[in-house]
């Protein structure tokens, strides 16, 4: 049977293997090392996320496990995803070590993990933020819709088709779809500047 040092050396590079012996060595999920050192503290580490949900979800392993320094596996994360994942599985996010630090305040360091960090310090603000809203030019006004085709007067229906088909779009609330929409918008604007003046021609020139 292998030993805790045997699988904490697999970790980084065959976590998969690791899965396989502890399927025959259940027993060693849990198991620390002369340091405290877990296979939850090292998978974190090496961010390997399938590894971190089974050793919460199929072995049990107490997510807020401590190490020799009194960290728990979330002092380890490398990226803002592992330590998302940590919180969801229920880690501690406000646990100190033996020097009084949490993982937010240990991380933040520009040696360690600032960005984790920041995260760690605002943890229920959402990942994604609300687009800005479409700004138009003072006076204007668009609605995205399907409109009535007797009702659309001579408006050209190829920019019309390409306005509904982005406010369909899955996207179209995101920083790019409402990019696309200030583009049509400015094309629409530039087509109308363009008739205004041609029919100014026309009529001067009747």
């Amino acid at each position: 049977m292998p030993s805790i040092d045997d699988l904490l050396t697999q970790v980084p590079d065959s976590p998969d293997e690791v899965l396989k012996q502890l399927h025959e060595a259940p027993e060693l999920a849990s198991r620390q090392d002369a340091h405290g050192y877990s296979l939850l503290h090292a998978a974190v580490s090496y961010d390997h996320a399938d590894l971190v949900n089974a050793l919460i979800k199929d072995y049990h392993v107490d997510i807020n496990l401590r190490d020799e320094d009194g960290e728990t596996a979330l002092f380890n994360a490398e990226s803002v995803d592992m330590a998302k994942q940590l919180l969801t599985l229920g880690i501690d996010f406000s646990a100190t070590n033996s020097e009084g630090q949490t993982a937010a305040d240990k991380l933040d360091d520009e040696d360690e993990q600032p960005l984790v960090a920041a995260y760690l310090k605002n943890p229920d603000e959402t990942a994604t933020s609300t687009p800005e809203p479409l700004r138009l030019p003072s006076g204007m006004q668009i609605n995205v819709g399907v409109m009535d085709v007797n009702s659309a007067g001579e408006a050209d229906p190829t920019f019309r088709q390409r306005i509904n088909d982005l406010a369909a779009r899955e996207d179209f609330q995101s920083p790019a779809g409402q990019q696309e929409l200030r583009n049509l918008v400015s094309e629409a604007v530039a087509g109308i500047g363009g008739e205004v003046t041609t029919s100014s021609k026309r009529r001067k020139e009747g």
